[in-house]
């Protein structure tokens, strides 16, 4: 029997570099260090558990489609129907079969470096598509127009047309069977990989849309509207992505 030292122990449990034996033999050492490595690492390894339970769960409502019959199941969500400034932006996405992603969930409830991460995964690695509907077509159609609006033109950019849809709260106008969800980003894998497609694309616009137009804060507020992006507007006016049928941006432009 290999007698390995703490050090060697915790990079091979780093790694991952270990055999059912050889952590049979972790299990059973005495020594404190290893006990406190044997106790973190059980720790991760059921937090990693639990999180593949959350994700089994949370594709009951794709299994059930696919049941029936479905192959190309889409997630549809979107980001910025309430802004002052900016699109509402929509992600549309067929995750494959086998996809696995630990820790997806709605996308605000993941920290920026963990969106950004999930992002260029679910890019890689599903079909996606993007749908953006401008301020000033929300000021022509109303922000919920709008946003079903930018859900079609999501399920448009897809490569490949899907066969069922999974919509965040909404119905959409469209001869595909769907099934709506309240609170889909929480209860579907695919609504929330679509919640992080538009919400990543959407905050990337308004840090685009910040270069340009610094004193509204683009990049920390999104377009909401915050008590300095109130201010900056009334400062400073209006910009050209603020939506005017916003009461807020109404009040200031009336006040001009």
């Amino acid at each position: 029997m290999t007698t390995w030292t703490i050090t060697e122990i915790k990079k091979k449990i780093e790694a991952g570099s270990f055999s059912a034996a050889e952590l049979e033999q972790f299990r059973q050492d005495t020594r404190k260090g290893v006990q406190k490595l044997m106790k973190q690492y059980e720790k991760k390894q059921a937090k990693k558990a639990q999180l593949k339970a959350q994700f089994e769960e949370m594709m009951a409502f794709e299994y059930a489609a696919r049941e029936k019959g479905k192959q190309m199941i889409a997630g549809i969500d979107e980001a910025g129907r309430g802004p002052l400034a900016g699109p509402v932006v929509a992600g549309a996405v067929v995750l494959p079969d086998h996809f696995y992603l630990e820790g997806l969930n709605d996308s605000k409830k993941l920290s920026l470096s963990k969106r950004e991460q999930y992002f260029d995964y679910i890019k890689e690695h599903a079909d996606y598509g993007v749908g953006i509907v401008s301020n000033e077509e929300i000021d022509q159609l109303n922000i919920y127009q709008a946003t079903k609006l930018a859900m079609k033109r999501a399920v448009e950019d897809l490569n490949h047309a899907p066969d069922h849809l999974l919509v965040d709260a909404m119905e959409l106008d469209q001869n595909i069977s769907q099934q709506s969800l309240i609170k889909g980003d929480a209860r579907s894998v695919s609504i929330a990989a679509a919640s992080v497609i538009a919400k990543v694309t959407r905050d990337r616009y308004m840090g685009d849309l910040h270069e340009s137009y610094p004193m509204y804060q683009f990049a920390s507020n999104q377009g909401y509207g915050t008590s300095e992006h109130l201010s900056a507007m009334r400062e400073h006016g209006i910009s050209p992505y603020h939506r005017h049928s916003f009461s807020p941006v109404r009040e200031v432009r009336s006040g001009q």
